[in-house]
């Protein structure tokens, strides 16, 4: 069974850092797109940053020079580090990658669970 699990969220003061991480296991023929998106209640899930499987990171304007993506692809495993951090980065994190599985017909948006990061004031 192809999923991607997430892990690093947690409560942080405003200005300080966090490291996200998002490892895709089962038996995955091929990994593309890699990425990160947040979401706040009662608001649509937003795009963070991604990175394709060559390493060309692409970042919502609310996060550039503070947050860095980056991949693993021996590890099947895409990061975000976070950096100064506000309190308006509070919002569940998930991870997505455009995977294609060994039960699937074509690549398609696989999601993981998601991970809570909170940033106090």
């Amino acid at each position: 069974q192809v999923r991607l699990v997430e892990s690093g969220g947690g409560l942080v003061q405003a200005g300080g850092s966090l490291r996200l991480s998002c490892a895709a296991s089962g038996r995955i023929f091929s990994i593309n797109d890699m990425g990160w998106y947040r979401q706040v209640p009662g608001k649509q899930r937003a795009l963070v940053a991604t990175i394709t499987n060559s390493g060309s990171p692409n970042y919502a304007d609310s996060v550039k020079e503070r947050f860095t993506i980056s991949r693993d692809n021996a590890k099947n495993t895409v990061y975000l580090q976070m950096n100064s951090l506000k309190p308006e980065d509070t919002a569940v994190y998930y991870c997505k990658s455009l995977m294609f599985g060994e039960t699937d017909i074509a690549p398609r948006n696989y999601w993981g669970q998601g991970t809570q990061v909170t940033v106090s004031s």
